[in-house]
């Protein structure tokens, strides 16, 4: 896979999605034609984590996919590169913690996590196998990950049909509904880009993850992976100090940014 060819740095799609971020949520239902949802509710279940425990969903954007764990008292914290996007969250949601962050430099010490998520987010992060180390560091030994992620639809006919859509039909329905079409001609791009569901699970194993399996949703459109951090003596939380430190001044300022500017 050629990520270059996408020609956007990290701060770029920052912005892109600051711009996308006050309409992101009723975009995503129109252009799934409702399933984003369905697929939402998957990843939930897939976790099936408890009230009391924590868990860290990345690239949370707005919230959308935080909130089932706050309203089921689950200590969620959502964590996403877009300024823009985190504003929005935050009026929206206050009870939940947002927190600016690197998916590749999670500004949190090791074995913080009972569990880590991340949904339609790892295709662009800009070096998806470290965020996938990253977030091991971050889940507690035995802990789970659980990724939703677009991918490669697994009949031939279905597949070519859902690329017509990608990048004829999609762009087209974005002129209409969003503020900024161009940025979902490129998020049609990075769906196109990505690697299918047995790349994704080898990206896994070779990260550490264990037990990886997935499933297909919408004969593949989107596939859930679940993995499992190995079990065994969890390492001391200061271990991580290094990646925090290198975080917590700018993602401290970001936060401050985001609480003053919704108050």
């Amino acid at each position: 896979m050629n990520r270059a060819s996408l020609d956007k740095r990290p701060d770029e799609v920052a912005t892109m999605f600051d711009d996308v971020a006050p309409k992101y949520d009723v975009v995503n239902d129109v252009l799934s034609m409702g399933q984003t949802r369905r697929w939402r509710k998957v990843v939930v279940e897939a976790m099936d984590v408890l009230p009391g425990q924590r868990v860290l969903d990345l690239a949370a954007g707005t919230g959308t996919s935080s909130e089932p764990y706050a309203d089921a008292g689950i200590d969620v914290i959502a964590c996403d590169f877009s300024l823009g996007m985190l504003k929005v969250g935050k009026r929206r949601r206050p009870d939940i913690d947002f927190v600016a962050g690197d998916a590749t430099r999670l500004p949190f010490a090791d074995n913080t996590f009972d569990a880590s998520t991340i949904s339609f987010g790892l295709r662009n992060v800009n070096e998806p196998k470290k965020a996938l180390a990253e977030m091991l560091r971050v889940t507690k030994p035995g802990g789970k990950l659980v990724i939703a992620e677009f991918s490669q639809p697994v009949v031939p006919l279905w597949r070519t049909m859902y690329t017509e859509y990608l990048m004829r039909a999609l762009p087209a329905i974005a002129v209409k509904v969003s503020s900024n079409p161009d940025a979902y001609v490129y998020l049609a791009e990075s769906i196109r880009a990505w690697p299918d569901q047995d790349h994704l699970a080898a990206w896994l194993q070779e990260a550490g993850w264990e037990s990886v399996t997935y499933r297909n949703l919408s004969g593949g459109i989107v596939a859930v992976h679940r993995a499992q951090k190995p079990a065994g003596p969890a390492t001391d939380p200061a271990a991580g100090a290094t990646a925090l430190a290198a975080n917590t001044g700018p993602v401290a300022k970001l936060r401050r940014n985001i609480n003053r500017t919704t108050r």
